[in-house]
């Protein structure tokens, strides 16, 4: 099941997240048949803790 970012703002740009059996899937909630990013759950695992110790730039 796809479920958009608890973190999504009002401003358009949010992100569609869905656990699979090997694998986590992302799209753009606004394109839903558009293009979809697949990651192993070790890679996607990784990516979230780094993004919560801060270790992406905002954008400005």
């Amino acid at each position: 099941m796809w479920r958009k970012s608890s973190r999504s703002g009002g401003n358009g740009e949010c992100v569609e997240v869905a656990g699979f059996a090997d694998a986590v899937g992302v799209r753009d909630s606004k394109d839903r048949q558009g293009p979809e990013l697949n990651f192993d759950p070790p890679t996607w695992t990784r990516f979230v803790i780094a993004t919560r110790a801060g270790r992406f730039g905002t954008k400005a």
